[in-house]
């Protein structure tokens, strides 16, 4: 999961100011063409300049679906968790803390970057002729939780869990991805007071939330009414905070996801794929990443951001990794969440 924009903008992500009460504000989504290695255009709808974070979310793409190969090489991270959700098509995920798996639709992973990793991305395909037609459908989302400040220097790790907990109401159900929902709880760990549900239904639909969270909808398929106000896939709703509950009117076969969190106290400074504090400290990533580039396998192994197996001189296709983009000519000024 990478940010592979060419030219990435800093992004200044203020702490989340108190007192936000319940709303509707339908934030649009940005289609980003990512090019290069992977060839596919994602829509994004965070960050967004008048709302970086909906609690710990920092980075929401959704992808899909579309007939393209996700080739991903390896690439860094610190700072943050990566959250991958696919909702058709398979994905390898490799990393340099050890990790070859595979995650399906329905299956979850979870990678803590802590102080810094590495990991690539593939499409599992099926042996073919090399025919356009041959390639499964992909779609998904990336996400990404910011590590706040207690743990964002802690160890890599990562994680996958292929079976979550389902909760069921009148006219739904939830698969509960991360945090707690309706009395059932994910076994993924997690850093802050968070929650994110894939949720199926019709009808009109009461689900409870906590009120001293802030959340957000994006509808995926279908389409809800949610204080009147029509929500169709693409833009993201963001409610606001001080719901104890929220009813809402969904239309048949409608799939959506919740997300939401404590409103997150700390500014943020993101670029790339780094999830810093200051321009200094995402500068120093961007420049170990580089210099780890140099490295023969046993050196780079033992580097901030590790090396994964299976990208040598030797794999093809899967040879290399993801350089960093130049870093912009000017520091950032504050700017104040809208």
């Amino acid at each position: 999961m990478t940010n592979l924009d060419t030219a990435p903008a800093e992004q200044v992500c203020p702490a989340a100011p108190e007192g936000q009460g319940p709303c509707v504000q339908l934030w649009p989504a940005r289609e980003v063409p990512l090019g290069g290695v992977r060839a596919m255009n994602v829509y994004r709808t965070l960050p967004q300049r008048g709302l970086p974070t909906v609690g710990a979310w920092c980075f929401l793409d959704s992808f899909g679906p579309d007939r393209v190969a996700m080739s991903v090489l390896p690439h860094p991270h610190c700072g943050l968790q990566t959250v991958t959700w696919p909702l058709e098509g398979a994905v390898r995920h490799r990393d340099s803390v050890g990790s070859d798996v595979v995650v399906q639709p329905g299956e979850l992973n979870i990678m803590t970057a802590g102080r810094g990793i590495s990991h690539s991305e593939f499409s599992v395909l099926p042996e073919s002729d090399g025919s356009p037609e041959d390639i499964p459908v992909s779609r998904g989302l990336q996400l990404w939780v910011a590590l706040p400040d207690a743990h964002r220097h802690r160890e890599p790790t990562f994680e996958q869990h292929r079976e979550l907990p389902v909760a069921v109401g009148e006219g739904y159900t939830a698969t509960v991805m991360v945090g707690e929902f309706a009395g059932q709880r994910s076994p993924a760990t997690m850093f802050s007071p968070i929650v994110g549900v894939d949720i199926r239904g019709a009808g009109t639909l009461g689900l409870p939330l906590r009120p001293d969270f802030e959340h957000a909808v994006l509808v995926l398929d279908g389409q809800l009414v949610i204080d009147g106000e029509t929500v169709a896939p693409g833009p993201l709703a963001y409610l606001g905070a001080g719901r104890h509950s929220l009813t809402v009117d969904a239309a048949p076969d409608t799939r959506f996801m919740l997300l939401g969190g404590e409103p997150f106290g700390e500014d943020l400074l993101m670029w790339w794929n780094f999830v810093g504090r200051t321009h200094e400290e995402v500068e120093r990533a961007r420049e170990e990443w580089e210099a780890e580039g140099l490295l023969d396998d046993d050196a780079a192994a033992t580097s901030r951001f590790g090396l994964v197996r299976g990208h040598g001189p030797d794999a093809g296709a899967e040879a290399g990794r993801i350089p960093a983009p130049p870093l912009p000519g000017v520091k950032l000024r504050p700017r104040t969440r809208g």
